[in-house]
């Protein structure tokens, strides 16, 4: 069987998270935190790499907080997302950015390190034992046959992917009867008001169906797609200006224009999982008690490695 990796996408500190690391806030009994159990379930399916994507400034903190336990479980590697990997002719236009640029660069940081088929996830959203399973037996099929960039999708329903505590972010997906997503949509300010699921501001509010098929980003993708987007990410910086200090260069859009360009198959294998995350400060209360549940119905030992 072919080796399948797990790429953790952990570069990022939260914004709305008053600042700290909210990848790092322990959650489970023994100081567990949400990536513990994504790598637990990703080795229970037949993952055997985990690659983490981080700052390099976080890495005494991050192998201290996890990456050394799990160095005893699995193969682990780190890459480095930073602000100036980028090709050098755009190394001096942009003096001014302060952030890296989005999820698409994070992905492209490994290409020198990830050879095999592999899955990206977020590090601090918790996908479920089902989304890991759906992942790994996508990517150790053969996918032979077609000119089209190959890919999978781990569909959510959006019921299961709100906060408690304030509006969300999801990538609203349009499945066609094959199974295969047509379209994906960045949608902001999704939040359940009242027992209706809304979207939007002012008059640009609409209500969503709550069996909507929605992102979280985990993706299953083969190492030819490295050479996508090291092409795209050089057109997406040659058409920014030099003041244009906050674009992202996102995998949801980055995979909405390939399929917008027919140039892209993209398989959703979907998980009926809860979702949960660490959206919020406040969120992490009901992570903790979601732990527990999943601990006390058998779903996870209390101690996991």
């Amino acid at each position: 069987m072919e080796s399948v990796a797990l790429v953790v996408m952990a570069a990022g500190i939260g914004s709305r998270f008053g600042g700290g690391i909210k990848q790092l806030e322990p959650v489970g009994p023994n100081g567990e935190i949400i990536m513990d159990y994504s790598i637990y379930d990703a080795v229970k399916a037949g993952f055997n790499k985990v690659v983490f994507i981080i700052r390099k400034d976080l890495e005494e903190d991050f192998k201290r907080v996890i990456g050394n336990r799990i160095e005893k479980i699995v193969d682990v590697s780190y890459v480095f997302q930073e602000l100036d990997d980028i090709p050098k002719q755009y190394q001096d236009k942009f003096p001014d950015r302060k952030k890296p640029w989005g999820t698409g660069q994070a992905v492209l940081c490994c290409k020198d390190v990830v050879k095999t088929p592999f899955a990206v996830i977020n590090a601090d959203d918790y996908y479920g034992k089902e989304a890991f399973a759906e992942a790994y037996d996508y990517l150790s099929r053969d996918h032979a046959g077609s000119e089209k960039t190959k890919m999978c999708m781990i569909g959510f329903l959006l019921k299961n992917t709100l906060s408690e505590n304030g509006s969300v972010t999801r990538g609203l997906c349009s499945v066609g009867q094959d199974g295969m997503l047509k379209r994906i949509r960045e949608t902001y300010g999704i939040e359940k008001i009242d027992g209706r699921i809304i979207a939007g501001e002012g008059e640009e509010k609409k209500e969503l169906g709550e069996e909507l098929i929605v992102s979280m980003n985990m993706w299953g993708f083969f190492p030819e797609f490295f050479g996508v987007l090291a092409d795209g990410f050089a057109d997406f910086l040659g058409g920014l200006s030099e003041n244009e200090l906050k674009r992202e260069y996102l995998l949801p859009t980055i995979i909405g224009g390939l399929l917008e360009n027919d140039a892209a198959d993209v398989e959703v294998r979907q998980s009926s999982d809860e979702w949960f995350g660490v959206t919020y400060k406040e969120d992490k209360d009901a992570v903790v008690k979601a732990i527990r549940h999943l601990i006390a119905e058998g779903v996870y030992p209390e101690k996991l490695f």
